[in-house]
């Protein structure tokens, strides 16, 4: 009899620990099917997140693009108004016997320099100034006599242009040197 108990004791131990490792297998399915929805989850975010920094790069690149068209068109339209004074200079240029053509292209110049002003952009000083490679190019050297002339630009060969941020275009210069 004790057998017997001892038996059905087992039996019972044994579908106890079937039905735990039951609850255990379903658990650990649950366990595998949350993580898995959870990895599809964060799947799904990473591909957004992508996709809206992808859609972001774009953005930005048109805007770029419309804001330096928009920067050129401005620039375009403030120099129109030269063109349109040289092109009645040279007209007036054929009809006259040339002599208001020196003071129609001085006025087209003035006007000239003046859009370059509004649009921030200024002459680079050069004569009797001191030579600065930042600012000047040395297109040659010519002798001096006068020691304070040593390093000093003595002649313009072409304008150098600049905003307050930066050079455009550097001055061609000549640069005094003191003769040995």
């Amino acid at each position: 009899m004790e057998n017997e108990k001892e038996k059905l004791e087992d039996e019972e131990m044994n579908e106890d620990v079937n039905e735990e490792s039951e609850v255990e297998s379903e658990s650990e399915n649950d366990t595998e099917d949350e993580k898995d929805k959870r990895i599809k989850e964060l799947e799904h975010d990473l591909a957004v997140c992508r996709a809206d920094s992808y859609n972001y790069r774009q953005r930005v690149i048109k805007e770029r693009s419309e804001t330096r068209k928009r920067s050129q068109e401005e620039v375009i339209t403030a120099i129109l108004p030269v063109l349109d004074n040289l092109n009645r200079a040279l007209e007036s240029a054929h009809m006259d016997d040339g002599t208001n053509i020196l003071t129609g292209v001085e006025m087209v110049q003035r006007q000239f320099m003046s859009v370059l002003d509004s649009l921030g952009v200024s002459e680079i000083k050069t004569e009797g100034e001191s030579f600065d490679p930042a600012l000047h190019d040395a297109s040659g050297t010519e002798e001096v006599n006068d020691p304070e002339l040593d390093g000093k630009i003595i002649s313009e060969r072409l304008k150098g242009y600049r905003t307050k941020e930066r050079v455009l275009r550097p001055a061609q210069v000549t640069v005094g040197k003191k003769k040995n």
